[in-house]
């Protein structure tokens, strides 16, 4: 048995898509079918997430998401541009890889986000968590509602 979660651990490792994608200026990339996604830019009941509804400034809201975000264990922001920026968060044991996209629209007065497993079928709600304990962080920072 230990045997096979050896194996099993080495070929999803190997087989991590290394390419991540990054959202466009307006678009985050679509969920999989599988539960291990969520984004609040998806009409898909078991993927939507609501987006951040910024209640100031949207150039605070920008700058407290990225603090919230490199704040959290093991999570690096790897491209960035004005509106749009992809982070990587990576799991402590297995050394899994999820992706964090987000995209700031002003003119609508929210942040899109969009956060999801490279590997495997579940998460065990660990994509979820992350964007709500995102929400909890820039509401105590008084940025959205």
């Amino acid at each position: 048995m230990k045997l096979k979660t050896i194996f099993y651990i080495a070929v999803m490792t190997l087989n991590t898509a290394t390419q991540a994608k990054t959202a466009t200026e307006n678009r985050l990339p679509s969920c999989p079918g599988s539960p291990n996604c969520v984004s609040s830019q998806t009409t898909s009941d078991g993927h939507f997430i609501a987006p951040f509804k910024i209640t100031g400034h949207s150039e605070d809201a920008w700058i407290a998401l990225k603090k919230a975000l490199l704040s959290q264990s093991r999570t690096v922001i790897t491209q960035e541009t004005e509106n749009a920026l992809h982070a990587e968060a990576t799991s402590l044991v297995f050394r899994f890889v999820d992706d964090i996209d987000v995209i700031l629209d002003k003119e609508a007065g929210v942040i899109h986000i969009r956060s999801a497993s490279r590997t495997g079928y579940g998460d065990f709600g660990v994509n979820r968590r992350r964007v709500e304990m995102l929400r909890a962080q820039l509401q105590q920072a008084h940025v959205i509602e």
